[in-house]
């Protein structure tokens, strides 16, 4: 069998791909829905990747960006995924993600004169 790559608009054949990995948003906000942090993710066969992991600087050190992990394996157990996994820059948050379990299974080092980590923590 041969396949062949379309690239078309088609909103039937985009909801089959779309469907087959979850994406999920979960957002930091006040009572007044302004965003200071957020998590995106998606789920793709056994494993929750983490896109992005952000919260605001002054709402730092208060623990939401674990609280955000948390709720993301959380999701991650529900779907039966197996790890999670993410990645990051040596000037980023390598620190905060070893301390919430994560393993480095991977780097690329000099990218952009600074090291890319790929961390993953299995899910127990």
């Amino acid at each position: 069998m041969e396949l062949q790559i379309y690239n078309e608009t088609n909103k039937t054949d985009k909801s089959y791909v779309v469907n087959k990995m979850i994406e999920f948003n979960m957002y930091l906000k006040d009572v007044d829905g302004n965003i200071y942090g957020g998590l995106v993710g998606e789920i793709c066969w056994n494993w929750l990747e983490v896109q992005y992991l952000f919260v605001d600087d002054a709402y730092r050190k208060f623990g939401y960006g674990k609280n955000l992990l948390s709720e993301a394996e959380k999701i991650a157990k529900e779907k039966k995924c197996d790890f999670i996994k993410l990645d990051t820059l040596s000037f980023q948050a390598l620190d905060f993600y070893l301390k919430q379990g994560f393993e480095v299974f991977g780097t690329i080092h000099n990218a952009g004169r600074h090291t890319h980590y790929y961390l993953k923590k299995e899910i127990k």
